[in-house]
């Protein structure tokens, strides 16, 4: 029996077989089936002349056996390569399907659109090696006098026992170990170590040297691997032959190709058997377009979200009429979230496989280039094609979502993702306490490191080279950790005393989703490593609210405000809150974290580490930021003409610009980006001279609205998590998993997205534990 929805007209390839438009004035691509969007484009704009480009993929031939890997390079299939293309000129003024190519200017506007380069392959990488070149410090190395080094002395760490990922020092003979790498032999750092030591730039490790001449030739002082052109007479003045020498370790290439290699999911059942993919609507897979999973698992998570999925899929709505659709981000969102959610694309490709024997086949998945592009502009980590961060992709595209426009009845989806968090202060000494509250749109959550005791072995290689083991945590210990009480020094505005405050930080409202990170981190060698603790998280609804917060309770005793004490005193410096968690989950210490983050605007966790491993010699580098001032504070000095008059001038009014460095202590950067968030602020004005403070309106009534809600019980569920496989967050492996309904089943169900490859999960449970992002929806 044939099933009768395989022949709709609702099924559309996405290499049409009508082509792609291209309009010859401005370059706009339109499809031309159904939806016609090159005949809107033409009704909008009155650009009659169109380029219909058709192209049918080539049968595949591959070569026998495969070819080997030798090299660090990743080798894509060119367009040519894959695909027949076809071209005509279209005027839809005169109803002509084949104007003549040839005739007027179009010959040199048709070259110019086929010769370009297209979107896709200016900003995604097809193919790249790593070359190493040589450096100063090769070419002009010196080593110390002469000597041979006896062969028991090349066996074994100078600082340690270790006997393997050993680097000898070309300049003095030092032999080291190197630091520990991932997927590679053990090290503890002694090759940096002596390096720093003795400003010795140059080494090499000795098991991969090669009798051709090759090795691993690293330089500290450029912090890269390169080549030595002299490497041989370099050993030579050591008394070693490369001609005998013999590679016994793994190269930095190879382990580098292993670890990019070596990261997949599960997409198998436990007989062996290969998952079996899902299609329709809501099930449509994202395509690797070189280190993008981090982006295709978090855009997979938040479309699932009936925020995202009201606020930007419209099929029944025409496109935003923009002039450049490809730079505008409402246009982007929306046609992301039409190709996710509409299943038009979500249809089985023969050409897409997990290997070449397998008969079970995916669908090709949609290409995010130019959402990748727009989103990662002008960014130095999100514009590149390297692998990032999944959590600060998540809230730098919260940013760009929160700054565009939402015109009614159209609410900003990242609204369900905001709350607000209480934190109180209670002087030791006085007792007297002080509430503030700000506003977030996620928390990161620190996770207890309890390693687990080693098996026995009776081979000692074994306890060296054997994973940690970690005991599992469960979802409510970290957040009793992340709500629990703590001791702080600072000064108390009201009493002077130095003996500290208790602060803790709890939950005023709690949102539509929250999200929360996993800090599963440790500070190795200043390199934060990923470490595997599981951690349980219940798949049944569970409340919050214990982490509520009651506010200021009868007999609780209030801060004086600092500015009626010290007039015309400085704004005590806050630390952004998010930044300084994920620089301590690094391991620095804390006054290190806010001088770094007072020093770079307060802006983000990037910009304050780079600052960070610049002044690590500074001699005030440990030294409080708000040391000699009064650190409590709520009150910020009156804003400056300068300072308002430059938010004029984007758009703002002075009431709005006014609130907004209130809100911001000050800070220009901050307050725009807090007006951007902000959009419905009205500001505050003076009345009778007198400034209103935050949370006075204009008739000095009541405070606005927080964000989220604080209505009990707060029941929350898991909804989504984005997982990652590998020792850091910028390599490895990201995939989403997502809870929800399965065609032709009455229950939800656990989704894995794992690039284009869409299929019923079979170990989510397993997979939770170790989850870097979770969602959860409030009930």
């Amino acid at each position: 029996m044939e099933c009768k929805h395989i022949h709709s007209p609702a099924l559309s390839p996405q290499d049409d077989p009508a082509g792609l438009n291209v309009c010859l004035y401005c370059f706009n691509g339109g499809c031309t089936t159904e939806r016609d969007h090159a005949a809107l484009h033409h009704r909008n704009s009155g650009h009659p002349l169109v380029l219909n480009i058709k192209r049918t993929r080539k049968a595949v031939k591959r070569d026998e056996p495969p070819k080997k890997v030798t090299k660090l390079e990743i080798a894509a299939e060119t367009e040519a390569d894959r695909y027949n293309t076809s071209i005509r000129v279209r005027c839809y003024e005169c109803q002509m399907d084949d104007v003549d190519k040839t005739s007027g200017k179009l010959p040199a506007v048709v070259d110019g659109i086929m010769n370009a380069m297209t979107f896709a392959r200016q900003e995604e990488v097809k193919a790249w090696e790593q070359e190493f070149t040589a450096c100063e410090h090769t070419l002009c190395l010196e080593q110390e006098p002469a000597r041979e080094i006896a062969s028991q002395d090349l066996g074994q760490c100078s600082m340690c026992d270790l006997k393997e990922n050993l680097w000898l020092c070309l300049q003095c003979g030092n032999l080291a170990c190197g630091r520990s790498q991932s997927g590679g032999a053990r090290g503890n750092g002694h090759g940096l170590a002596h390096a720093d030591a003795t400003h010795h730039p140059i080494a090499v490790k000795l098991g991969s040297i090669t009798p051709e001449g090759t090795a691993d030739v690293y330089c500290y002082s450029c912090n890269d691997e390169r080549i030595d052109t002299e490497l041989a007479a370099h050993l030579a003045h050591w008394g070693i032959n490369i001609a005998e020498r013999e590679k016994t370790e793994k190269s930095l290439t190879e382990m580098q190709i292993e670890h990019n290699l070596r990261y997949d999911f599960s997409m198998t059942t436990e007989d062996g058997h290969e998952l079996k993919p899902i299609f329709g609507e809501g099930f449509t897979g994202l395509k690797n377009i070189g280190n993008s999973c981090y982006l295709a698992s978090v855009l997979q998570c938040l479309f699932a979200l009936p925020q995202f999925k009201d606020r930007y899929y419209r099929p029944n709505d025409a496109p935003p009429a923009v002039s450049k659709p490809a730079e505008d981000l409402e246009t982007q969102l929306r046609k992301m979230a039409d190709g996710l959610l509409s299943g038009r694309y979500s249809i089985p490709d023969s050409d897409v496989t997990l290997h070449e024997d397998s008969d079970v086949h995916y669908q090709k998945g949609l290409a995010p280039a130019m959402l990748k592009h727009l989103i990662g502009r002008g960014h130095k980590e999100f514009s590149t094609m390297r692998q990032q961060d999944a959590s600060e992709l998540l809230l730098h595209l919260f940013k760009h979502i929160t700054r565009s426009q939402h015109p009614a009845p159209f609410r900003n989806p990242v609204s369900a993702f905001t709350f607000v968090m209480e934190q109180r202060l209670q002087c030791i000494n006085c007792r007297k306490v002080r509430y503030r509250t700000d506003e977030q749109d996620n928390i990161s959550i620190p996770i207890p490191v309890r390693r687990l005791p080693h098996a026995s072995s009776s081979d000692p290689k074994d306890a060296d080279t054997k994973k940690d083991d970690f005991a599992p945590v469960t979802l409510k210990e970290c957040l009793d950790i992340f709500t629990a009480a703590e001791s702080v020094e600072l000064t108390c505005s009201s009493c002077n005393s130095k003996a500290g405050f208790v602060k803790r930080s709890l939950f005023k409202t709690f949102p539509a989703v929250l999200a929360i990170n996993a800090r599963r981190f440790e500070h190795v060698n200043w390199v934060p490593t990923k470490l595997d603790i599981p951690v349980v998280v219940p798949d049944t609804p569970f409340t919050m609210d214990a982490y509520i917060s009651k506010g200021l309770q009868p007999g609780e005793e209030e801060l004086p405000d600092d500015g009626t004490n010290t007039p015309g005193a400085p704004p005590a410096f806050t630390p952004n809150e998010v930044a300084l968690e994920a620089l301590q989950s690094m391991g620095f210490p804390r006054p290190r974290c806010e001088r770094a983050l007072h020093a770079t605007g307060n802006a983000d966790a990037e910009s304050a580490m780079n600052w960070l491993f610049a002044h690590m010699d500074d001699a005030d580098i440990d030294d409080p930021v708000n040391s000699g001032v009064p650190v409590i504070t709520d009150s910020v000095a009156a804003p400056n003409e300068e300072q308002i008059e430059m938010l004029g001038a984007m758009g703002f009014g002075p009431a709005q610009a006014k609130k907004a460095l209130r809100e911001t202590g000050g800070d220009v950067e901050r307050a725009v980006e807090w007006l951007f968030s902000h959009p419905d602020e009205v500001g505050e004005e003076e009345a009778d001279g007198v400034e209103k403070g935050p949370g006075e309106g204009a008739e000095g009534g009541n405070a606005k609205e927080l964000p989220g809600s604080a209505e009990l019980p707060a029941t929350f569920q898991l909804q989504s998590i984005v997982c990652h496989k590998g020792g850091s967050i910028h390599a490895g492996h990201y995939v989403a998993f997502i809870r929800k309904p399965l065609p032709h089943e009455q229950t939800d169900s656990w989704v894995l997205f794992n690039d284009e490859k869409v299929v019923k999960a079979l170990d989510a449970d397993e997979m939770k534990k170790f989850a870097y992002v979770y969602f959860f929806r409030r009930l």
